[in-house]
């Protein structure tokens, strides 16, 4: 089969490779559509996966073309959404319930072979099955939208009336727009340099749109303010919007070298919470619910769809801040 291949930091192509067979728990998938998102760009750098090569691409979902011995949940012919963490179910973290960082972490796509290929192998407990109503390509936006609900489990931001600032309006940043909706904030402002990606967010619906929170009316700052962007003049500036009794929320992935500073007393003095959101945590199901109810419109959010032939370009398209959502179709 084919597959985008990332062989050494910096290198990236697509290959031939053996086709996956599925252990007894196990489904393959053939890949209808692929995401590509930061963590990507981060594995292209060396960072997140231990081992080179690996298959990137944890963002996919498609149509089950083959079944474990032991699998008697799925059939062929069954469209699925993967979700993609690989939890060991035994550290201290996953016996008390908090597997998104278990000292085994793990992930399809990250440190096993992923969604950016003809076909893919995942654990049946990993798979979704969608409704007939959404179509399987759209479907590979379930991933990253499980994250976004996992970062307001972190916020527990319910509480009616509260005032959002998000900083970046690229998938995470427009997907964090919608929950906010959602959950009852009064108001949610999107800051972001990109004025493309700003004139979504207003199409999305935001109170307020700005190349900078100092355009922005909101002198006593924000009850929340998010980071969905990972760059670290964001975060700095993101830190110092965050009003009395409020809270940060960190859910962009940075770079490892990127630093804030902080300031303890006001921290102490104003009772602001800063915290953050790792990946997908009991969140993919409700995703899911929350994908077939129509929390999210495909065609807003998918910008670019490319072959897989075209994944080096896709990436650097994605590096480059262009589009939105870019997915790669085998």
């Amino acid at each position: 089969m084919k597959a985008a291949v990332i062989s050494a930091p910096g290198k990236v192509e697509v290959a031939t490779v053996e086709d996956p067979t599925p252990g007894p728990r196990d489904v393959v998938v053939s890949v209808a559509a692929c995401g590509l998102c930061g963590t990507d760009l981060h594995i292209l750098q060396g960072e997140f996966a231990p081992t080179l090569p690996v298959v990137p691409g944890h963002e996919f979902a498609g149509t089950v073309v083959a079944t474990g011995s032991a699998v008697t949940e799925l059939v062929e012919g069954d469209r699925v959404a993967v979700d993609p963490s690989l939890y060991c179910y035994e550290c201290h973290y996953c016996r008390i319930g908090r597997n998104n960082l278990c000292e085994g972490w793990a992930a399809i796509g990250v440190t096993r072979a992923g969604g950016a290929a003809e076909y893919a192998v995942a654990p049946v407990a990993n798979c979704v099955k969608l409704p007939d109503h959404v179509r399987t390509e759209d479907a590979a936006l379930i991933e990253p939208l499980s994250c976004a609900v996992r970062g307001y489990d972190i916020l527990r931001s319910a509480q009616l009336g509260t005032r959002v600032l998000i900083y970046g309006s690229g998938t995470m940043g427009l997907m964090m727009l919608e929950l906010a909706k959602r959950t009852g904030a009064a108001g949610v402002d999107v800051v972001d340099i990109n004025p493309e990606r700003l004139a979504t967010a207003r199409t999305l619906g935001c109170s307020g749109a700005a190349g900078s929170a100092d355009d922005l009316d909101r002198p006593r700052g924000w009850d929340v303010v998010i980071d969905a962007t990972g760059n670290a003049h964001a975060i700095q500036d993101a830190l110092g919007r965050v009003g009395k009794g409020g809270t940060f929320l960190q859910f962009g992935v940075a770079d490892y070298a990127a630093r804030a500073v902080i300031e303890p007393y006001r921290i102490y003095n104003q009772e602001i919470t800063i915290t953050g959101s790792m990946a997908v945590l009991h969140s993919y199901e409700r995703a899911a619910e929350l994908f077939a109810a129509g929390a999210l419109d495909p065609e807003v959010f998918i910008s670019d769809r490319l072959p897989l032939d075209r994944y080096a370009e896709a990436l650097s398209r994605f590096q480059a801040g262009e589009g939105r959502k870019i997915q790669v179709r085998p």
